[in-house]
């Protein structure tokens, strides 16, 4: 007689969730994604995988540039496998930062060119969200299922999670849940690192036109392309969970987005929308394992860098699971606050 292993069950569909889903089906893992359902901020984004704009912008040190190249050159090989559709473009700043940009690009090792208050590099890639998201659950076929986790429980092999309707018992849990709300019955230590997470709204327009061919950058905001169309972005407001538009950062953004294309952009013109992205004090995923947790494990986090990290948390958080020594473990130990 036979026994099947319980699965591996990764709580939240975003786009660390699934990424560590995937990561771990294509090792050959069994797995079930709990999907709550909801707003998911992971489809509300520009998808930008910008290791060099990031990193300039955000004044990164050499150490977090280096993680976030490494995750720009996993997509390739994870796209392709995912069925993900991966774009290459140019990333452009127009303003008058440009040559403060090129001198920290620089000092990190990323390629720019610079004309003027132009500055554009070929180091970044951008995919749509939810064309990526779609690729993803299509990929893990039925271990993708709807309901929310009411409760977690420790047994004496595992873990057992209760939802409205079913039980399921796990090998081990992976908690995917952006900066949502504790899950009853998680154990001390994960409940204070949640506590940790940093909400920050982000609200983001949608332009039914397609002004630009690739991301433009500038002070206020930037454009990308999606679809037949475009994003205008981003808002980042600490500490906020609401999801309400707001008509003043509308405003700022799209007088903020005409300056950057050089021309106005009409408000009627923009769909808005919002999505809550969770930050960790250090602004890098806490990925891996829960200590003092057996069998427990977080994909958390990411700030505003969920897609460009999504391919190397999941990495971790797999390597994790696997008793793996991983290289970018340390960075994103959940154990390092």
């Amino acid at each position: 007689m036979t026994t099947t292993s319980p699965p591996i069950a990764i709580i939240g569909a975003g786009v660390l969730g699934l990424c560590a889903a995937f990561e771990l089906s294509r090792r050959g893992h069994a797995v079930r994604v709990i999907d709550p359902g909801g707003a998911n901020a992971s489809s509300v984004a520009a998808g930008m995988i910008a290791p060099a704009m990031e990193a300039a912008i955000d004044q990164a040190t050499p150490e977090q540039a280096a993680l976030f190249r490494a995750g720009r050159d996993l997509w390739p090989a994870f796209a392709h496998a995912a069925g993900i559709s991966l774009n290459a473009r140019p990333a452009e700043w127009r303003g008058p930062q440009a040559g403060e940009l090129a001198e920290r690009m620089a000092a990190l090792g990323f390629a720019a060119r610079r004309d003027g208050d132009t500055l554009v590099t070929d180091e970044d890639l951008q995919v749509e969200p939810e064309q990526a998201l779609a690729a993803l659950r299509a990929a893990l076929g039925a271990a993708v299922v709807n309901g929310e986790v009411l409760r977690l429980e420790t047994t004496p092999s595992a873990w057992r999670l209760r939802l409205d309707g079913m039980t399921l018992e796990a090998a081990a849990v992976v908690l995917a849940t952006g900066a949502g709300p504790a899950i009853p019955g998680a154990p001390p230590e994960a409940l204070r690192l949640g506590e940790l997470i940093q909400p920050i709204k982000g609200q983001i327009g949608r332009l039914r036109s397609r002004p630009i061919a690739h991301v433009v950058r500038g002070p206020g905001a930037y454009v990308a392309p999606m679809g037949r169309g475009a994003v205008v972005g981003a808002t980042m407001e600490p500490g906020r969970r609401d999801l309400d538009a707001d008509p003043a950062s509308a405003q700022r953004l799209v007088e903020a987005a005409g300056r950057v294309l050089g021309r106005p952009l009409d408000p009627a013109e923009v769909a808005w929308g919002a999505g809550v992205r969770g930050a960790s004090p250090d602004g890098l995923p806490l990925a891996g394992a829960v200590p003092d947790a057996d069998g427990l494990f977080l994909a958390l986090a990411p700030r505003r860098n969920g897609w460009l990290l999504g391919p190397l948390v999941a990495g971790v958080v797999a390597d994790a699971i696997e008793g793996q020594a991983s290289e970018h473990a340390a960075a994103l130990d959940p154990g390092r606050f």
